[in-house]
């Protein structure tokens, strides 16, 4: 009896919600796994499994994938242990957004992805020394590109084409703070546009407090999104600063309709900054969905505002966005556009048994955003399983929210938001 066929299984979910976007599945399934890997998603899937877990009730999903996290822990100020914040909430795969440059992706691959149970992928930074010593946390100044001896276009090219079984893309902060108070911003851009179209890879372009415009001001003018291409993605696309996606009309900026036509990608990359409940369902009124959710988890995030990717997504359902297309931007979507949708991201038999069973409960409590802003959430995610390779591992909850601690520092800055609730 061929493989896929036997009835003997090493692990079966039974009875779960299985959604699954890139098969366009949603129905009450089992899924087989044996020796590491998927062979069976079906209803009333016959047969015993060493192992047999109860999804009843819950809803089974491929491995989720966090796009945006900052995992190099220790050698930047900003990374978290990934095992602990990714992998016991349910996300088997993530994608280090920039903490390494060239210099210094060595040891993210022999010092936190070679050691961690999930899979760790990067984008590498446009700047050699990626986000080791720069004033990235906190109100600390200095910008990895302040100087463009740091900014390295053709050593960047060379680290990627080396490294494609981890590197997947390029990253690039547009923030005035970044580059030697904006002098650097659009030369940088430059060389990061140059080495993702070299190199095949897609960018993740950060725009926060930018001297480059977001409505492009003229025809040969750079902005962003308008200067990104089909498959580049940028990331913190829902906060409220300089730089917003969001007009003072409260309307979407017209540029950033026409990137999206043309196949931009537009992340929430919800970090200590960039996730504004306002502008948030400003975007949802007018249907203007991410593409991908990503939770941007750092030092200054981890215990508020983000605390992970499934509270994240639980702001996005609470926003309105439909449960399917959130499920979706986790895993399908970031998948595809990390062009590693061939191993991740479904649950196609034979592919790696990277599975996550979720609880989407009733909940009554108090949500904040990057500002201090609160939102009364009804229903929340959270981790029930999660097997990376068919192992299982245990799960955690986020710590109870909102983190009341954090909010006066919350809201500190927020004279400078340009869209922010009105009272």
């Amino acid at each position: 009896m061929a493989e896929a066929e036997s009835t003997h299984f090493d692990l079966i979910i039974r009875h779960g919600r299985v959604i699954d976007p890139a098969n366009e599945r949603d129905f009450i399934a089992d899924v087989g796994v044996r020796s590491g890997r998927i062979c069976a998603v079906a209803r009333g899937l016959e047969g015993t499994g060493l192992e047999e877990f109860d999804a009843s009730g819950y809803i089974v999903t491929p491995g989720l994938i966090d796009s945006h996290v900052h995992v190099y822990q220790y050698a930047t100020p900003l990374g978290v242990n990934v095992d602990e914040t990714c992998l016991a909430r349910g996300v088997t795969t993530v994608v280090d957004a920039g903490s390494a440059g060239a210099s210094t992706f060595p040891g993210l691959r022999k010092f936190i992805a070679e050691k961690s149970q999930t899979t760790v992928l990067a984008l590498l930074h446009i700047a050699a020394h990626g986000l080791a010593s720069a004033g990235c946390t906190g109100q600390a100044k200095g910008g990895e590109c302040d100087s463009l001896n740091q900014v390295d276009a053709e050593l960047c090219a060379e680290c990627v084409s080396k490294n494609k079984d981890m590197i997947v893309g390029v990253k690039v902060r547009l923030s005035a703070s970044a580059a030697n108070d904006g002098a650097n911003e659009e030369e940088a851009f430059r060389r990061a546009l140059k080495v993702s179209s070299e190199t095949h890879v897609p960018l993740m372009a950060h725009h926060t407090f930018s001297t480059i415009d977001t409505q492009r001001k003229g025809k040969d003018i750079i902005s962003c999104p308008g200067s990104l291409r089909p498959g580049d993605i940028h990331t913190h696309c829902f906060h409220g600063w300089p730089s917003t996606i969001v007009g003072p009309n409260k309307q979407i900026y017209s540029d950033v309709l026409k990137a999206r036509q043309r196949g931009v990608l537009f992340d929430v990359g919800h970090g200590a900054g960039s996730f504004s409940w306002t502008v948030a369902e400003i975007c949802a009124r007018e249907g203007f969905w991410p593409d991908i959710i990503s939770s941007d988890l750092h030092v200054e995030s981890v215990e508020s505002p983000a605390y992970d990717l499934l509270t994240v997504m639980t702001k996005m359902l609470h926003v309105g966005m439909p449960l399917n297309d959130v499920i979706k931007a986790v895993t399908m979507t970031p998948a595809i556009a990390f062009r590693r949708g061939n191993a991740i991201g479904s649950l196609n038999v034979n592919h790696a048994a990277d599975i996550t069973v979720l609880h989407f409960e009733e909940f009554d409590m108090d949500l904040e955003d990057c500002n201090a802003q609160l939102r009364k959430v009804k229903r929340r995610f959270v981790p029930v399983a999660v097997w990376k390779h068919g192992v299982s591992f245990k799960t955690s909850e986020a710590q109870p929210f909102p983190n009341e601690g954090k909010l006066q520092e919350l809201a500190s800055l927020n004279d400078a938001l340009l869209i922010k609730d009105e009272f």
